[in-house]
């Protein structure tokens, strides 16, 4: 490490500052002046940014991003607001910061000397924990650094008390499971409707429910609670589906017996009618020739019966004994393997 000499280095300054000798204190003071107003006299607006050009205090005009010039310091100052950048504010976690390229992590906020926000009363006399993120852009900076003090502050309160009074008109279970997202979308409007009356010139993005939990003292029995709920659900949900798989089954069964019975009473029903239609064309016929209806009957009966007939037997009526019989069924002759003599 290099050492210093005292003495040494109060010469060299003297040699240094010697030339001045000739100049007198208010030359040097309006030098130092000029510098200051020289130094003063230019800014540079980012891309996301909105210069806002004050003027003895008052709003003279705005500045786009770019390099600008304006009047020394104590005449005109500047104030730079973020327009174009998406702000956030978060409620009972807070962003680790981390390198490019690895997963965002989130830290609980309290224990750190921070106002707890998160623990929440709803309308069943439940505790939660509600951690939820705020996301906005200034869309007036005039609006935004003069019509509210502290602006930021009061986004955090109005937040706050916001999503208090919606939690607390809701039950525990429903801002747990379904209704979150109903939750973020009213605790969002009524925000918006309290700045828009402040005339804050800020304009919400979203406001999202980042994480939904019990307390950690009853958080085992919560859990429980949850898979028997889960269970019940899947219950339902599996009842359902059977349901669903079975009644139209069934129905369709139904459908199918009755037109199926449906069709056999046609059938039915056509064939008596044909049967009857038969019967009296055949009345009308016998009326007409009765002899020959009748013999025409029975040579159709007995063609359909002797058709059928696998044997035919001729029994004698005045036969009083029984005749033996022989079958001479003509039988095909046995195969030979040899000449024939």
């Amino acid at each position: 490490m290099r050492q210093y000499d005292p003495e040494a280095l109060v010469q060299e300054l003297r040699n240094r500052f010697r030339g001045f000798k000739g100049w007198s204190i208010g030359t040097l003071i309006l030098v130092a002046l000029a510098l200051v107003a020289a130094w003063s006299s230019w800014f540079t607006v980012q891309p996301e940014e909105t210069g806002v050009i004050q003027r003895f205090g008052a709003v003279h005009r705005t500045a786009e991003p770019g390099l600008h010039f304006k009047f020394p310091y104590g005449i005109e100052t500047v104030s730079l607001v973020p327009t174009a950048r998406v702000l956030k504010e978060e409620f009972g976690f807070r962003t680790v910061a981390t390198s490019p390229g690895q997963r965002t992590q989130y830290a609980n906020a309290r224990g750190r000397g921070l106002k707890d926000v998160s623990l929440m009363l709803t309308g069943d006399l439940n505790v939660i924990d509600v951690q939820w993120i705020v996301q906005y852009r200034i869309e007036d900076p005039i609006r935004y650094l003069f019509r509210v003090r502290n602006t930021r502050q009061t986004i955090r309160d109005i937040a706050e008390a916001v999503m208090r009074r919606v939690t607390g008109n809701r039950l525990g279970s429903d801002v747990l499971t379904v209704g979150r997202v109903a939750v973020s979308s009213e605790a969002k409007d009524e925000m918006q409707k309290i700045l828009t009356a402040y005339e804050s010139g800020v304009r919400l993005v979203t406001v999202e429910l980042q994480d939904v939990t019990p307390p950690d003292p009853v958080k085992p029995a919560f859990n429980e609670v949850n898979e028997a709920r889960q269970d019940r659900e899947r219950t339902i949900n599996e009842a359902q589906e059977r349901a669903n798989r079975e009644i139209p089954k069934a129905r369709g069964e139904a459908t199918r017996t009755i037109s199926e019975a449906e069709g056999y009473a046609l059938e039915r029903v056509n064939r008596a009618n044909g049967e009857a239609t038969r019967f009296r064309a055949v009345l009308e016929e016998y009326r007409r020739a009765p002899e020959v209806t009748r013999r025409r009957l029975y040579l159709e009966a007995m063609a359909t019966i002797l058709t059928e007939a696998k044997g035919l037997y001729i029994v004698d009526a005045d036969q009083k004994a029984l005749v033996p019989w022989l079958p001479l069924e003509s039988a095909p002759p046995p195969a030979t393997g040899g000449k024939q003599p």
